[in-house]
């Protein structure tokens, strides 16, 4: 009988964070598809998420525009300049040759991040 027990506690508390995870990754915006996507960079809350990134040469980067308001992929050595991305537009940039790339917004010029390709 206590075994029962003790499998509906595990039960009860394996629930409980589960659901809890769920909850905390719906109020975040956080998506698990997301979380497993190589060289993702996210554009949300005026941000490029992550803000530095490292990768190797020959791999492309895929950007996701989040916000409601537009943005732009834009490389300060003007190697390549994407659109403007409404809200769930996408742009992809494949990085062949080592160095680092400085990225911005080209509407909202603050919106910085640092991709370094190996």
């Amino acid at each position: 009988m206590q075994n029962n027990s003790l499998q509906d506690t595990v039960r009860r508390a394996l629930r409980f964070v589960l659901t809890g995870s769920v909850f905390v990754a719906a109020s975040t915006g956080f998506s698990m598809a997301h979380a497993e996507s190589p060289n993702a960079v996210t554009i949300k809350n005026f941000m490029f998420m992550p803000m530095a990134m490292t990768i190797k040469a020959g791999s492309t980067v895929t950007w996701k525009n989040l916000d409601g308001e537009p943005h732009t992929v834009v490389n300060d050595a003007g190697i390549f300049h994407s659109t403007a991305l409404d809200q769930n537009d996408t742009y992809e940039y494949k990085f062949d040759k080592p160095g680092v790339y400085k990225v911005f917004c080209g509407i909202h010029p603050n919106m910085k991040e640092t991709i370094t390709v190996q």
